[in-house]
């Protein structure tokens, strides 16, 4: 063992993906910081080590618990809190906390329905609780970006907490659907309670995703394959958040303050399955341009050779893109490079250069332009979250 190894407890649930990609994200930043001995336990009483007699330097915690967050508040020990709702988390305690942009998350889902053509939407967020309070500010958010883009958005959060409850739960869940205007694209506050949704669907038989399209959160990759039809569901970083905490620590450990209390982590892409796989575009000449720009917008295709494939006027078909979509041809095919161009960095290894020949761009410096104004970043930075060590 190397001498002065800092000792850090981790105190996260392993049973859950999402926070196994952030203690994924401790241990590589945990290795480059000179090798940290990692105290993790998956049994729910052993999680947190007794305080009075363990000597570690430091601990990277959820306040999701309250007896945790009791013991952790009282500890003299470097602490850093973690993304997994603020609970029994004290703003007055002085302790970092590294949290998912919620607002980032849910504008993202919103932008994903609308770039399918959506022109209504709906959010199922979670009842008012001390530990739902991310769930309130996607829904907010998500209500703007709808705003925003001129489209209708209805906002549901139902009585039950708890899937306990679940013939209740999905009779109320059923009338709302049953009530929306369709298509419709809805988010839900994460991938649990899109099921909830997808199965209110399949009771009501409203097809998904021609009439209803789901979209979560979390990308628990178990539940989204294991629903029918496999959920859409936004990537939320997890691995980034646990890298951040790792280093916010590390910083505490050194006898230094971090400048800000709070660091808000981006979430990193859409993973699009079957739940939004279809264009809700009533207009069929817009339509068809969607759909000829998704199928060959990385092969150097110009505004002009979608104008050709659907053969009304480009002032005509321009017009109709802004109305439905409210964007241009020429930004909807540079989205779709983007976001190819996202989907690759984030599944290969392969350099800069041939991400940007195989997404359609001319160039690395032009990637990486219209990279960072799509995304907020660069490749190179969104490459260094999305993959594993």
């Amino acid at each position: 063992m190397k001498k002065n190894q800092p000792l850090v407890a981790v105190i996260l649930d392993t049973t859950s993906q999402y926070q196994r990609k952030m203690i994924r994200g401790i241990a590589a930043a945990a290795r480059d910081l000179g090798g940290w001995r990692l105290y993790v336990e998956e049994d729910p009483l052993d999680k947190l080590p007794d305080l009075r007699t363990w000597h570690g330097d430091g601990i990277i915690t959820t306040f999701t618990e309250r007896r945790f967050a009791e013991l952790v508040h009282g500890v003299r020990l470097p602490v850093v809190g973690i993304e997994g709702g603020y609970a029994w988390y004290e703003p007055g305690c002085q302790i970092p906390y590294v949290n998912t942009d919620d607002t980032a998350v849910a504008r993202m889902a919103a932008e994903h329905l609308l770039g399918q053509g959506f022109t209504r939407l709906a959010y199922y967020c979670m009842p008012r609780h001390r530990l739902t309070s991310w769930s309130a500010r996607r829904a907010e958010a998500f209500a703007a970006r709808a705003q925003e883009a001129g489209v209708p958005c209805r906002v549901y959060a139902g009585r039950h907490l708890s899937a306990r409850s679940w013939e209740a739960l999905q009779r109320d869940l059923c009338r709302w659907i049953a009530s929306l205007e369709k298509p419709v694209g809805i988010m839900a506050g994460n991938d649990n309670r899109a099921r909830h949704v997808l199965e209110a669907c399949r009771t009501l038989g409203v097809r998904v995703p021609e009439e209803v399209a789901v979209i979560g959160a979390d990308n628990n990759e178990l539940l989204c394959e294991l629903t029918d039809p496999p959920l859409t569901s936004v990537e939320q970083g997890g691995r980034a958040i646990g890298m951040r905490a790792a280093e916010l620590l590390a910083q505490l450990m050194a006898g230094r303050r971090p400048q800000r209390l709070e660091t808000l982590v981006p979430p990193e892409r859409v993973i699009v399955r079957r739940s939004t796989d279809t264009l809700a575009v009533g207009d069929p000449e817009v339509a068809a341009a969607l759909r000829y720009i998704r199928d060959r917008a990385c092969l150097h295709i110009r505004v002009a050779d979608v104008v050709e494939e659907v053969s009304v006027s480009r002032s005509t078909l321009e017009a109709r893109f802004r109305a439905v979509l409210g964007r241009t041809i020429h930004e909807e095919i540079q989205r779709t490079m983007v976001d190819q161009a996202k989907k690759l960095i984030a599944e290969h290894d392969w350099t800069l250069k041939e991400v940007a020949a195989k997404a359609g761009f001319a160039h690395v410096q032009h990637l990486t332009n219209l990279f960072r104004r799509h995304v907020g970043c660069t490749p190179g930075e969104f490459r260094r979250v999305t993959h594993a060590r």
